[in-house]
């Protein structure tokens, strides 16, 4: 698990690294520039030590001397600092003058100086080597080198003079990043705070006066979410409403009847009081049922699972289930549908629950000795119709109808007026377009458009 750290120590992290990270980066560039250049300018005073020594080598007898009196030599190797080193050869001669001590680097090639690095018992050294122009009876080279530590005191002033203020201004950048960010965050502090100390009924929009642009998408989201907790739970207190209203009455007449068959002294006259029970036992258990199937259609992100499902297959199957009920009523309810199964993505319960709603509508409305189709189409989205030949709904009920609890003035049987609701809840859920109109019979025709399983 990625562990979570806090936004003013990844925003202060992200700033100050890379600063710092920059800092290394141009201090070792730095080094190596400075040593570039502190090493072209005393490579300048070496060589000029080298060149003052070819004054000192003389040609006599065409024999090569070099006359390099002792106050001059003593001048030449003197150094507060380092120590200089030198070395005059001849190819054939051998040392005519200087260091034994010196080592020879490669001689150079006429009369262009080479620089190298070498070392003198232990300490580091810098070596300048030249051949002396001019027609010699011989080869002769001249090598003077001396110790680093002028060059190395200098590197040490020149990097500390870049290396200080910048060690300086990457401390008050930190610190000013520091207290910038937590002035930048200080808001969002107060947010936290002012929604930690909300209550739990405080579903009030979170206000944006001092909320950043870059935090209003937050804010906006959490707003949004309020909102459909609001209405959520307000469609859930209505539902409670509602229902304890409509079982209101059933269970009242329950208690009513029940109370008048305990006053009865022989069974024939209680049989009045008991079918009045029965009735509204019928109705209660009607109500309750519809009532579970209305919150279990209710769009509650990840409770309903959608697998394909062969809707030929189901629709058929609910038909056959629903003859015996349409034959009380000596309805008959006919199919037709496409030889080929017709698949969609959908929760099986609940498109059962719709159906049956729907069959359920029909029969209880539609006229006795009656007709009734279902229909499955596929050109181009599989489609399902059911009609029916009864009253019909007016078209002025038609923005009413789906509501929950409503029912048709004048309507009869003994539903609550909840069929059509669940039928509206469970085809939103699916995202199915619901089309409610007359069939060509003069009664009701409910068209529902799926979309294809892919």
């Amino acid at each position: 698990m990625n562990k979570i750290t806090s936004l003013k120590t990844a925003i202060v992290y992200r700033l100050v690294i890379p600063v710092m990270v920059f800092i290394v980066i141009e201090t070792a560039l730095s080094f190596f520039v400075t040593q570039y250049y502190v090493d072209k300018t005393y490579d300048r005073w070496l060589l000029d030590s080298a060149r003052s020594l070819i004054q000192e080598v003389k040609v006599i007898d065409d024999e090569i001397y070099v006359d390099l009196p002792p106050t001059a030599l003593e001048i030449f190797t003197w150094d507060d600092v380092d120590t200089t080193f030198f070395k005059v050869i001849a190819e054939n001669k051998g040392i005519l003058a200087g260091d034994q001590l010196l080592s020879e680097p490669l001689r150079p090639e006429h009369t262009h100086p080479i620089f190298s690095n070498s070392s003198i018992e232990g300490e580091d050294i810098r070596i300048v080597s030249m051949q002396v122009p001019g027609n010699l009876p011989d080869n002769v080279y001249i090598h003077v080198a001396e110790t680093l530590n002028k060059r190395r005191d200098m590197m040490a002033d020149i990097l500390l003079a870049d290396l200080i203020p910048q060690l300086l201004l990457t401390l008050l950048i930190s610190i000013y990043l520091f207290k910038g960010v937590n002035r930048g965050l200080a808001p969002l502090h107060k947010l936290a705070n002012d929604i930690a100390q909300r209550s739990p009924s405080d579903l009030s929009p979170i206000p944006e006066t001092h909320v950043f642009e870059e935090v209003r998408t937050l804010t906006d989201t959490i707003n949004n979410l309020l909102q459909k907790l609001t209405s959520a739970i307000a469609a859930q207190q209505r539902f409670i409403a509602n229902a304890a209203h409509q079982l209101r009455t059933p269970l009242a007449g329950l208690k009513l009847q029940a109370d008048r068959a305990q006053r009865e002294k022989n069974i024939q006259a209680m049989q009045p009081a008991l079918s009045q029970i029965q009735n509204s036992a019928d109705r209660a258990s009607h109500i309750i049922t519809q009532l579970l199937a209305l919150a279990r259609s209710g769009p509650i992100e990840g409770i309903h699972q959608f697998e394909t499902i062969d809707l030929h297959n189901l629709t058929r199957n609910i038909c056959i289930e629903w003859v015996p009920k349409a034959l009380q009523k000596n309805i008959e309810l006919s199919f037709e549908a496409p030889e080929q199964a017709l698949f969609v993505q959908g929760d099986k319960v609940l498109l059962t629950e719709l159906l049956g709603n729907l069959l359920d509508n029909a029969i209880t409305y539609g006229h006795k000795q009656g007709n009734i189709l279902v229909r499955l189409t596929n050109q181009p989205l599989p489609c399902l119709t059911v009609e029916d030949d009864g009253p019909g709904i007016p078209d002025t009920e038609y923005d009413k109808i789906f509501e929950r609890f409503y029912r048709i003035p004048g309507s009869s049987g003994i539903g609550c007026g909840l069929g059509l609701a669940i039928v509206k809840e469970i085809a939103d859920l699916h995202q199915v377009k619901l089309i409610l109109g007359n069939s060509r019979q003069g009664g009701t025709r409910i068209h529902l458009e799926f979309s294809q399983d892919e």
